[in-house]
């Protein structure tokens, strides 16, 4: 079997060195968008909240930078873990979360420890759980909750895990705003550390199941997270404390992502629907908190 559970969960921790600087930062916020149009902004490029992402001398990093810094993929991670071995055809981003616990900064050097906590038979699927914990020699940075959805390598006899999904707001949203995903969107984003060939071969994405390779859901996570920062919690990426998210659904490169709010004390709930293909679900049960 490509998956032994029990050989995956037990292994020792595995540990990582990570090194980033400002033009990894710059090349993740591009690939997210940075500078692009948006509806609030109409000189994107040379606006002064942009170039915050763009330019070094004024760079701050936003926290979903996490899931790429030093090419240390949470991701890849995963399926390097004793005991998995799986095809890339049946992978797809099931959920992600991160927990920030002091600001990124430009430029650093850590070292990533990571585990598999839990595998879970979902039937027809699993689900690997993985733990990403980063410090440098100041401490803790960050912390990454990955899980990595596979089909057709469920019915192992594992648990099946939780299950439990967050219901919107029965009100309207207090903000809800669009962002458009280029055409060439995925093939930047992908030059962060993601290679997956899903992301840009026609040809691999059909074995997938797809007539059209899709952008990274991790791209649509920061995509999203920066509207968040960049509409509620004015521009300040130190607000953010955690974020976590459901990959629901797919995005294909030139699609516009709705991006709707509801503001809570220390959160915000959001909803990311494709608003080309009659809202069709793309996050779910995302939650930013904040200061």
């Amino acid at each position: 079997m490509p998956i032994d559970a029990a050989k995956a969960t037990s292994a020792e921790p595995r540990t990582t060195e990570l090194a980033w600087d400002h033009k990894d930062v710059q090349l993740y916020h591009l690939g997210i968008g940075a500078g692009a149009a948006t509806p609030e902004k109409t000189h994107p490029a040379t606006d002064p909240d942009e170039l915050r992402y763009t330019l070094e001398s004024a760079l701050h990093v936003l926290p979903s930078f996490a899931t790429v810094a030093g090419g240390g993929m949470a991701l890849a991670g995963g399926l390097s873990a004793p005991g998995i071995d799986v095809d890339l055809a049946a992978v797809l981003h099931g959920g992600q979360t991160v927990t920030v616990h002091r600001p990124l900064p430009v430029r650093g050097r850590a070292t990533q420890t990571s585990s598999v906590p839990a595998v879970h038979d979902k039937g027809k699927a699993a689900v690997i759980v993985l733990r990403s914990e980063v410090a440098d020699d100041d401490g803790p940075l960050w912390t990454c909750d990955t899980q990595i959805f596979v089909r057709g390598e469920g019915g192992f006899g594992g648990e099946r895990g939780p299950s439990a999904r967050l219901e919107l707001p029965e009100r309207a949203p207090d903000l809800s705003t669009e962002r458009h995903i280029r055409a060439d969107q995925a093939l930047l984003y992908r030059l962060s550390g993601d290679w997956n060939p899903l992301h840009a071969d026609p040809e691999f994405a059909k074995l997938a199941g797809f007539d059209r390779p899709i952008l990274h859901g991790l791209c649509t996570y920061g995509v999203t997270l920066k509207a968040v920062v960049d509409t509620v919690l004015g521009g300040d990426v130190a607000r953010v404390r955690s974020y976590t998210t459901r990959f629901a659904g797919v995005v294909f490169p030139g699609e516009t992502l709705r991006i709707r709010q509801w503001q809570e004390p220390g959160r915000v709930q959001v909803s990311v629907t494709a608003a080309d293909r009659d809202e069709a679900p793309v996050l779910a049960d995302t939650v930013v908190e904040h200061s």
